[in-house]
């Protein structure tokens, strides 16, 4: 099984839709955090994996639709591959990251 993708424009509907329960993660560290971010995320930084993958189902429900952001979208990849790899079953990466976001959602979001 692998993960799919969804466009930034796709996440900023799925990120208004009150119907619908969802869960965001975002992969980056604090200091970037920091620059910008987006509130519905829970912070799951990769660098402190070491921390948090020992919670992992009790931080995030594996049959609840996921969406992993990062800066640009590769570390994101890396903990969608992880996330299916231990049974959850609808990983989404977002493509392109916050910095897609800031372009072409949400401009007056700084970028870095």
């Amino acid at each position: 099984m692998t993960f799919t993708e969804i466009t930034v424009t796709e996440l900023a509907i799925k990120l208004t839709d009150p119907d619908k329960q969802y869960q965001f993660v975002d992969v980056r560290e604090p200091e970037e955090l920091e620059v910008v971010s987006l509130p519905q995320f829970i912070n799951l930084p990769l660098r402190s994996y070491s921390e948090w993958s020992p919670e992992i189902y009790n931080r995030l429900d594996k049959d609840t639709e996921t969406f992993v952001l990062c800066h640009h979208g590769m570390r994101s990849a890396q903990m969608c591959q992880w996330l299916i790899e231990r049974g959850f079953t609808q990983v989404s990466n977002i493509i392109g990251g916050i910095d897609a976001y800031s372009h072409h959602v949400d401009p007056s979001l700084p970028r870095y």
